[in-house]
């Protein structure tokens, strides 16, 4: 059974801030998720253009992440298989993200991104049907709070109250009660979540873990990249640019696995269109 989940993610910045402050924030997240054993490698990123999204980047990569699987799934398979692999086209403020697991071949996991400058109040920024928008599930998340579940507990991120947060070069914060009906700028990020876990006995234990994984995610990451704010506020996207090609080149090598040129991730740019038709029959 295909699931559609809708996370809005309200952020106390401009649309243009936060594309440098998210592009900073994933970037040190891998590098604090990293070392000699697990963590991300990134295969590829190069320009696309797709006739949808526009011109953007294309970002392929691996997570190896072993220590962070339920023992209930290492039950049954080994770490190898249990490797997250994740395809992404970024045209800010769209993007696409397509995660694949080898062992689950026949699940799927699609996030859909929409950037606006609002507070999440768009009631349909995804453009869906009336069947996908009766389907839909929307949740408001407020990385202002905490949230103490299995997956938000093994990420590796600082711990942080932004309820007593203050930014000393914005001025921004403490976010308090009723922060995201006051703050100005304020700008949200919709993602769509499509998900499917066609699996006899394992199915709906599958689709939680799908959807509880991302939203861990996207609270973990948008906590951190206010938090972070005084760190990368006033870069510029040339500067992002640089730092990704240094922090690739240090991840390759704290995983110490080299970049293999010529491998099936090549051309996979030009591949936006069938994922998107993939995706689509689906819902």
């Amino acid at each position: 059974m295909v699931q559609i989940k809708e996370f809005r993610i309200i952020m106390p910045m401009s649309m243009e801030e936060y594309e440098i402050g998210l592009s900073y924030t994933i970037m040190k997240m891998e590098q604090q998720n990293t070392n000699g054993k697990e963590g991300v490698e990134v295969l590829q990123q190069v320009p696309f253009e797709d006739e949808k999204l526009g011109e953007g980047q294309f970002t392929s990569k691996v997570y190896h992440l072993q220590s962070k699987i339920p023992s209930w799934m290492k039950g049954f398979a080994s770490a190898s298989s249990l490797a997250v692999h994740e395809d992404s086209w970024s045209a800010y403020p769209k993007s696409r993200t397509v995660i694949k697991c080898p062992l689950f071949s026949k699940c799927s996991l699609t996030i859909d991104t929409v950037i606006r400058p609002d507070n999440g109040c768009s009631e349909n920024a995804h453009n869906l049907n009336s069947q996908q928008l009766a389907e839909r599930e929307v949740e408001i998340v407020d990385i202002a709070s905490v949230s103490r579940d299995y997956w938000s507990k093994v990420i590796t991120a600082p711990k942080v109250d932004l309820t007593t947060f203050k930014s000393q070069r914005t001025d921004r914060g403490p976010l308090l009660n009723g922060w995201m009906d006051s703050c100005r700028p304020v700008m949200t990020i919709y993602k769509l979540v499509i998900m499917d876990a066609p699996i006899w006995g394992l199915g709906e234990r599958l689709e939680d873990c799908l959807i509880a994984v991302p939203r861990a995610l996207f609270l973990a990451c948008h906590r951190m990249c206010f938090a972070w704010i005084d760190e990368w506020y006033g870069m510029t996207m040339e500067q992002i640019r640089e730092m990704e090609r240094h922090t690739d080149l240090l991840l390759k090598k704290t995983l110490k696995k080299a970049a293999k040129p010529g491998s099936k991730h090549e051309g996979k740019r030009k591949s936006l269109k069938d994922e998107i038709a993939v995706v689509g029959s689906c819902t």
